[in-house]
């Protein structure tokens, strides 16, 4: 994914090209136990006593949901004793948490260290606040595009190192291995400024403090929706590609798995520029095909057919979460940036708990088509929201 140059720091208040790229790696090195070793719990949980893996749908979640309730503090705490130390803080946090991950000997230790990994993680949303403190408008706006290309690119490349290592190191003990990651990103970031912001912008994050939260409010509907709409799809998905493509192999279906995401990868900058005047427009048009790509699932039999719903999808996906990556940038001028993405972490969290439960609740009323058939309803009046709703989110 390519993004343009980002402006020149002013003062302590900015990050350069260089630095903000060098964020991006961060988050991606340290993404990659959290994304890829989960799909792999139903190998890893008979090893700790559950034979059968019947808790790995339960425990998948459980990261994300003491993700949702530890963001809005962590927000404040940012707020208040700078962005750099509680960025290191989740980094540290999610190398202490994998070790006693990968050293667990028991379901419930290693249930434990899963909520540990969602209580003192959340490296997204500390990350985005880092970047928020040194960067507004179009910059931040690009600077939290590649950080969603850093995530989706962890999130292709994960499982697939994960299945490598497995002939040589099992996937519970790999928690020990990853755990070097984000330490090698905490002793990166150290080298990293802590931004300032200039004067003027503290002043009038003291005065937004006091404008009501009803604005913001249609910015969380749309995150909400959005990652409701898109993730709704993932758990059954390789079900519902065997059923329509019988004798499909497991790496056709894990690319087809991943294409929205490599679309992401490659259109992400060229679609910044072309919405980044009109992201109300655009995240209407994102919502649309996503809806146009979900729905398309669920009478696809053959695989270009699958695969072309796939990658508008993928466009979908894209438009739609470079739109609220403008749309967030507009919003957070003059706002705390610790609160504020503490608190859309929560929400886009929420959005994927939801997700997954009414994905199990479909597949089990409907079968694997289903939780597509779902998506593209949530997407549809998500789109029709955002229509009539053309306007910065602020």
């Amino acid at each position: 994914m390519t993004v343009e140059p980002l402006a020149r720091p002013v003062g302590r208040a900015g990050l350069d090209r260089r630095q903000v790229h060098a964020v991006a790696a961060c988050y991606f090195v340290a993404s990659f136990a959290a994304l890829g070793l989960p799909p792999y719990l139903t190998e890893i949980l008979p090893g700790l006593g559950d034979h059968d893996g019947h808790w790995a749908g339960l425990l998948y979640i459980v990261p994300t949901v003491f993700t949702a309730l530890g963001a809005p503090l962590w927000g404040r705490l940012a707020d208040r004793f700078g962005q750099k130390r509680l960025l290191l803080r989740a980094q540290l946090g999610l190398t202490a948490s994998f070790l006693l991950a990968g050293a667990a000997d028991s379901l419930p230790a290693f249930t434990l260290a899963l909520v540990l990994q969602g209580f003192l993680g959340g490296t997204f949303s500390a990350t985005n606040g880092y970047l928020a403190s040194a960067l507004d408008g179009s910059r931040l706006s690009r600077a939290l595009t590649l950080m969603q290309g850093s995530a989706r690119a962890a999130l292709v490349a994960a499982p697939i190192l994960v299945g490598a290592l497995s002939p040589w190191i099992d996937p519970h003990r790999q928690y020990l291995v990853m755990a070097l990651l984000p330490l090698t990103a905490a002793v990166m970031l150290g080298f990293l400024p802590e931004p300032t912001r200039p004067a003027a912008a503290r002043t009038a994050e003291g005065t937004a403090r006091t404008d009501p939260p009803g604005p913001l409010k249609l910015l969380y509907t749309f995150e909400f929706a959005f990652v409701f709409a898109t993730i709704i799809s993932f758990p059954y998905l390789i079900t519902l590609v065997q059923q329509r493509l019988p004798g499909v192999n497991g790496t056709v279906a894990g690319l087809l798995f991943a294409l929205p995401h490599l679309v992401y990868l490659i259109a992400a900058g060229r679609v910044h520029s072309l919405v980044e005047a009109r992201p109300g427009t655009g995240l209407a048009l994102g919502f649309a095909l996503v809806a146009l790509g979900l729905a398309g699932h669920a009478p696809a039999h053959s695989l270009l057919t699958f695969a072309l719903t796939r990658v508008v999808l993928g466009l979908g996906m894209t438009l739609g979460l470079v739109c609220l990556a403008v749309l967030t940038a507009e919003a957070a001028r003059g706002r705390a940036p610790g609160r504020m993405f503490g608190t859309r972490e929560t929400v886009s969290k929420c959005g994927a708990v939801a997700a997954g439960l009414a994905a199990a609740l479909a597949n089990g009323s409907g079968g694997p088509a289903a939780p597509v058939v779902t998506g593209t309803a949530a997407a549809l009046a998500a789109a029709l929201l955002a229509l009539l709703t053309r306007r910065s989110p602020r």
